[in-house]
């Protein structure tokens, strides 16, 4: 997968204190900014390759999958839910090599294209592609629906714009999923590439995908229309969707 672990901890005798997933292909990246803060406290910051993450997506019989899931939480180091949306099901991690069907009984074992297409299908952005850094902004990309900002305890780079808009503004464009008529080629789509409208007004960017499904930054005032990506001189017809795990109550 594209998941990596950093262990931080006060000596190498102690257990665990904090762990961090994070997108591997910036593994060395985030270690490294986690230690301009590190200062002068005596934190370890290791990744964590003993460790394996699993995503457990609840089936069409998530209630027995959810008491399995309890049987088994001794032999998993942790097993939790999802905290980003009940529609991901459980995070669990073991160590290197476990027997998945041990520790929950009838499981399927996918691979991470079925974990991604899962995702994209609900809306639900992971990592530096669809995420960019420096380029995405937490309320634009759904963070407060997903349990990913604070809006009571600071202090983070633009906390001040961000809680402003959250409580004040309107957010007119949001990261939504969507599905093209027919799957696309791999990597045929460019990063960033324009959504226009049926008139050819720009109604967004797209982020990132895989066969007919993707995500895409788009404008919620032009979601209900017949949106296009131009790839190669061709016209690729694509829809967009509200997923059903926001918030009943989301009108911004």
């Amino acid at each position: 997968g594209r998941c990596s672990f950093f262990r931080l901890h006060e000596s190498l005798e102690e257990e665990p204190h904090i762990l961090l997933e994070c997108d591997s292909g910036v593994l060395d990246a985030v270690q490294k900014h986690l230690k301009l803060y590190k200062i002068r406290r005596k934190v370890n910051i290791a990744p964590c390759l003993d460790l394996s993450l699993w995503a457990v997506a609840p089936g069409e019989r998530a209630g027995d999958a959810a008491s399995s899931l309890a049987k088994c939480a001794d032999q998993a180091l942790i097993l939790t839910p999802d905290p980003r949306a009940e529609v991901m099901g459980w995070r669990l991690i073991t160590k290197k090599g476990a027997n998945l069907s041990e520790i929950i009984p009838g499981s399927c074992v996918g691979n991470v294209q079925d974990y991604h297409r899962h995702r994209y299908k609900q809306g639900i952005p992971e990592g530096v592609k669809d995420l960019p850094p420096g380029v995405a902004l937490p309320l634009e990309s759904n963070l407060a629906y997903m349990n990913g900002i604070s809006f009571t305890k600071g202090c983070y780079i633009g906390q001040e714009l961000t809680a402003r808009t959250h409580h004040m503004g309107v957010i007119r464009k949001r990261l939504l999923p969507v599905r093209f008529a027919a799957p696309l080629p791999e990597e045929s789509i460019p990063e960033g590439a324009e959504i226009f409208t049926e008139s050819g007004k720009s109604a967004g960017k797209f982020r990132a995908g895989g066969g007919e499904l993707g995500i895409a930054l788009l404008r919620l005032a032009n979601i209900n229309e017949p949106l296009r990506l131009n790839i190669a001189g061709d016209k690729v017809q694509l829809t967009a969707s509200i997923p059903e795990w926001w918030p009943k109550t989301a009108s911004k």
